[in-house]
């Protein structure tokens, strides 16, 4: 008996002791036990900057005829649009960066990002949706306004342009900040990109460089005359990738059963072989057969893509016929990759040029167009081992690029000129940027691809690509008042693919 009473104590005391050490022992002391601005600040890049992995990763650039898939049917590909999507939860937080902050010059960089973030997200929604939840966005916690209204899409653009405004003050009056993968927190970067991006905006406007309150011309004059821009491929807005877990290139072949699929699509290879440019050994892999039959892979006839609008069954017999381009083993045999960009350098030239042609500044377009296609090819060697398996001796020299920038010209014409430009950005974009090639041919048509009837899952509209996603079903089940009167508003209450959203008429 003597024995189970000093036992119950000895247990009784050993669980007092245990409980008041609970704590203790239980707290990581290399963890923080709050959260900081910083912390905020990584999570809301990273998903800004980010894209998906592995079938995911080459889905946008189906739709912008990059590559063709031979798994299977895929909707982009044939360009059939289903529903789009409306969330801004990477964003709910974005107000508790500048006020977490430690001091009034680091709440005024985290601010920048704040705004930054964003018009980002609101920018992406309203280029695939049309009019979208502005002004009552995001102010479920703080309003109690479950059920926001829809803003009309000038009105969002009014607003986004004012943010983008507002994070460059804010970055200017800031201080270098924790946090942040993609420049260290330099605010003079961040400013580049705020003011590179609002150019990038402007430019999607271009239809309605008429509008006195959106005043584009000047804003564009005034950017590009005051304000810091990117100046290098250095400034690129990016993701550079790593040997880590999460950090990989996001078609890199380790646990990716989706790498046998990709292949090469006529709309790249004929337009890089029309032009003698050696991108397209970066880009493509030889065809086998091509090989077998005596051509060496730095021939450029020796690379041939498949016309993405086929029959998926006579895809599937080109593809049996081992006469196709695979993509460059660089995409999934490098475990870094290149980086992932979002708004690059040499986009932000083509753009540049574009304003030039438009008579939007007076900048020459010829140079700013060259200046677009040799960041391009100078971005690929730097981030390319230099090794014939994957520029199959046509390697993107120095004496290669000065060569061929020195001979680029422009045609004549305004809207030939736009053609060519947007041209070369469409293949300065290869697998980058995501839907802003897709985006560019919305706004100019161009690049011209080519459009079958035969096969397009488009149903309504079969010789066109769909112009915005459908609201997704969600908003019709909770928000319904709200979104069916800015369909009503926007498209005479048809929920279509092929509407014409208000900056695209």
């Amino acid at each position: 008996m003597k024995k189970i009473v000093t036992y119950l104590l000895i247990g009784l005391f050993g669980t007092t002791i245990s409980c008041s050490k609970f704590e203790e022992i239980n707290t990581n002391p290399e963890a923080t036990d709050k959260v900081t601005s910083g912390m905020i600040a990584t999570r809301i890049i990273l998903h800004l900057a980010n894209q998906p992995s592995q079938k995911g990763f080459l889905q946008p650039y189906m739709l912008n005829k990059n590559v063709v898939w031979t798994e299977f049917v895929e909707s982009y590909q044939y360009n059939g649009f289903g529903a789009g999507s409306l969330s801004f939860s990477a964003i709910n937080d974005a107000q508790f960066m500048p006020q977490f902050a430690t001091s009034e010059k680091l709440a005024k960089s985290y601010g920048g990002l704040m705004y930054f973030a964003r018009a980002v997200k609101f920018f992406e929604a309203t280029m695939d949706l049309g009019d979208i939840p502005y002004n009552d966005a995001l102010k479920g916690e703080t309003d109690k306004q479950y059920f926001p209204k829809y803003d009309t899409q000038k009105e969002v653009f009014i607003g986004i342009l004012k943010e983008l405004e507002l994070a460059d003050q804010a970055f200017a009056a800031g201080e270098n900040f924790a946090g942040d993968p993609l420049y260290g927190g330099n605010t003079t970067k961040w400013r580049k990109l705020v003011n590179s991006y609002t150019l990038n905006v402007l430019m999607q406007l271009s239809k309605k460089v008429g509008d006195a309150d959106l005043n584009i011309k000047n804003r564009f004059q005034q950017i590009l005359a005051n304000k810091p821009i990117f100046t290098a491929n250095a400034d690129n807005y990016q993701l550079i990738r790593s040997d880590k877990s999460g950090q990989q290139y996001p078609f890199y072949k380790v646990g990716n059963n989706f790498t046998i699929y990709p292949t090469m699509s006529t709309e790249i290879v004929d337009r890089l072989k029309t032009r003698s440019d050696r991108r397209l050994f970066y880009y493509g892999n030889p065809s086998p057969k091509k090989i077998t039959g005596g051509m060496t892979a730095a021939n450029y006839d020796a690379y041939v893509g498949i016309d993405p609008s086929l029959k998926y069954d006579n895809i599937l017999d080109i593809k049996n016929s081992n006469d196709y381009s695979k993509l460059n083993d660089r995409y999934t045999e490098v475990v870094t990759g290149e980086p992932t960009q979002q708004l690059s350098y040499a986009q932000l030239c083509f753009i540049i040029a574009e304003a030039a042609v438009r008579g939007w500044i007076n900048e020459p377009a010829l140079a700013w167009h060259k200046k677009g296609v040799e960041a391009s090819m100078q971005f690929i060697f730097d981030n390319t081992p230099n090794t014939a398996q994957f520029h199959h001796g046509m390697p993107l020299d120095a004496a290669y690029i000065s060569t061929y920038v020195g001979g680029l010209t422009l045609p004549t014409g305004t809207e030939s000129q736009i053609e060519e430009i947007i041209t070369q950005k469409y293949l300065a974009s290869f697998l980058q940027s995501e839907f802003n090639t897709y985006y560019d041919y919305r706004r100019t048509g161009y690049p011209k691809w080519k459009i079958n009837p035969e096969t397009s899952l488009n149903s309504e509209a079969t010789g066109k690509i769909p112009v915005r996603w459908r609201y997704p079903a969600v908003e019709y089940d909770y928000n319904t008042e709200n979104v069916d009167a800015a369909v009503s508003r926007q498209f005479e209450g048809v929920d279509n693919v092929n509407q014409l959203m208000w900056i695209l008429k």
